[in-house]
């Protein structure tokens, strides 16, 4: 069976497309992503489904758990007459339409394809790391967004493990929130710009602890942070540091090993878009985290599932019953 729209990857954007395409009567399918491989690579969901409390998405005025909110979208995505596959898609060709993806042995044809695989951030390896639900501190004090969590440490001190410009910024947004930041680094010197390290530098709510690392997060048995481990790097040496949130910026990867030498992608992986969510690639559209590296938030991917679903109904509107390989206008 030949689809109008393949939809890869659910959470904010791919079920906001899938809502977009199924009102627009595309009868889209969505290949969610299943169980996924854990923190590595979320399932159906995307990472909301590994956080607690959010209470920046429009709408709930008390705030809503993360792992609801993507249940209410996938079933409000449902009553709009789409196809689901409940899987992991493994293999795509992109080198000609109908584009083809792989579920195991099964292949799926597809005229548009909208890519919303989404991206997970860089961990340090640690047990607590893992979610609250699984006898860790993830969504209950550990976070990898200060936009999205520093909220809940107003008059708390935290901790922000890294060195580049990802790890200053959060750290200096958590100044309006925390009453100390620490700043935690395996180095002696930062890998971030200038400007980002004079701006951390002068801010008198930052400090730093050099040439260390994090050992342990405690307390997974209270279900909240209460302090970290640290051992310095060159000396050995262990100490305490009382906190009561841990933000990890050591980076994000984007979910794009599928795409790599089919679609154009920046020096960090993501997929390069124009027109907002359009691809290199006449008909492909991506949305989400998988091409946003600056916002990263639930609302913006959702803003760019429903551009996607949008930009893909246009196209099928205006080809008919064609299916050409390229346009001028793309």
């Amino acid at each position: 069976m030949l689809h109008k729209v393949i939809i890869l990857g659910s959470g904010p954007a791919g079920y906001t497309a899938a809502i977009y395409a199924g009102r627009a009567n595309l009868r889209p399918l969505l290949i969610d992503g299943g169980v996924g491989r854990g923190q590595e690579l979320p399932g159906a969901g995307g990472q909301l489904m590994i956080t607690t409390e959010v209470e920046n998405y429009p709408g709930f005025a008390e705030g809503i758990q993360g792992p609801e909110l993507m249940m209410n979208m996938r079933k409000q995505a449902l009553r709009f007459n789409i196809e689901l596959v409940e899987d992991l898609a493994t293999k795509v060709d992109l080198s000609q339409r109908p584009f083809k993806v792989w579920v195991g042995d099964t292949v799926y044809e597809g005229k548009t394809l909208i890519i919303a695989t989404g991206a997970v951030a860089k961990w340090l390896g640690l047990p607590e790391e893992k979610p609250v639900w699984e006898g860790g501190l993830g969504g209950a004090g550990i976070s990898a967004c200060a936009t999205c969590d520093g909220f809940f440490f107003r008059g708390k001190e935290v901790a922000v493990v890294g060195g580049g410009d990802t790890a200053m910024e959060e750290a200096i947004y958590l100044t309006n929130h925390a009453t100390k930041v620490t700043v935690i680094h395996r180095r002696d010197t930062l890998r971030a710009s200038k400007i980002m390290q004079q701006r951390a530098f002068s801010n008198p709510k930052i400090e730093f602890i050099w040439d260390s690392v994090v050992e342990h997060v405690h307390d997974p048995a209270l279900k909240r942070v209460t302090g970290l481990t640290l051992r310095n790097v060159k000396t050995g040496e262990r100490r305490e540091l009382p906190v009561s949130g841990l933000f990890v910026a050591i980076g994000h990867k984007p979910n794009t090993d599928l795409f790599v030498g089919q679609l154009e992608l920046d020096e960090n992986g993501y997929i390069r878009t124009h027109h907002d969510v359009r691809t290199s690639v006449y008909g492909v559209f991506a949305a989400g985290d998988v091409q946003d590296h600056e916002y990263r938030q639930a609302v913006t991917a959702a803003g760019s599932g429903c551009m996607a679903a949008i930009q893909a109904e246009r196209l099928l509107e205006q080809e008919g019953d064609a299916m050409p390989q390229t346009s001028p206008d793309w």
